[in-house]
C-alpha cells in the first residue's frame, strides 16, 4: 500500500509543525525545508485548517501552528481524512463489479484484513509519539525523512 502524496505532505506538515513548540511557520517555510511544492502544500493545510488539526493566522506576520496538543493529534485520523480511499483493488470500491473472480476470490477479505491492521497501528500512534525522535530546534531533512519513510512505505 502506498500513501498518497497529500497524505504524505500532510504527515510532514504535523512533523514540522509540531517540532517548532506552537511558534508560527509559514507554508513557504515548510515547503523549502521539506522540499514540497509549495501549491500542494496550500491544499494541506487549508484541509487541516477545517479540520481543525492546525490554527491559520491570516496577515503579514501569520502562519500555521498546531491546534491541537501532539498527544490528541492520531495518526490514523490523519490518514483516514487525507486518503481519498483505501481501495487497494478494484473491487474495494463499491461501483466497480467487472472481477471474473468476484464469485470465488479470497483475495478481497485477506486486503481488507491487511487495511484493517494497517490502519489500526497507526490508531495506536499520536504526533506526540514521534517527537522524542525529533530535534527540538526543527528537522534536519535526512532524520525527517526517515521517519516519513517509517509511516509511508509500502
Amino acid at each position: 500500500m502506498k500513501l498518497t502524496v497529500f497524505t504524505e505532505y500532510t504527515l510532514r506538515t504535523l512533523l514540522d509543525l509540531a517540532s517548532q513548540q506552537g511558534r508560527l511557520v509559514t507554508v513557504a517555510d515548510i515547503a523549502r525545508r521539506h522540499d514540497m511544492a509549495k501549491h500542494h502544500l496550500n491544499k494541506v493545510v487549508h484541509q487541516l485548517g477545517l479540520s481543525g488539526v492546525v490554527r491559520t493566522v491570516r496577515g503579514r506576520n501569520g502562519g500555521i501552528v498546531l491546534a491541537l496538543r501532539p498527544a490528541d493529534i492520531n495518526l490514523g485520523k490523519v490518514v483516514r481524512a487525507s486518503e481519498p480511499h483505501f481501495h487497494m483493488t478494484a473491487c474495494f470500491d463499491g461501483g466497480q463489479h467487472d472481477c471474473p473472480y468476484a464469485l470465488a476470490c479470497g483475495l478481497q477479505g485477506v486486503l481488507a484484513r491487511a487495511s484493517n491492521a494497517f490502519l489500526a497501528e497507526l490508531d495506536n500512534v499520536t504526533l506526540a509519539d514521534l517527537l522524542p525522535q525529533l530535534p527540538a530546534s526543527g528537522l534536519p531533512r535526512n532524520r525527517f525523512d526517515q521517519v516519513i519513510q517509517l509511516v509511508t512505505s509500502d
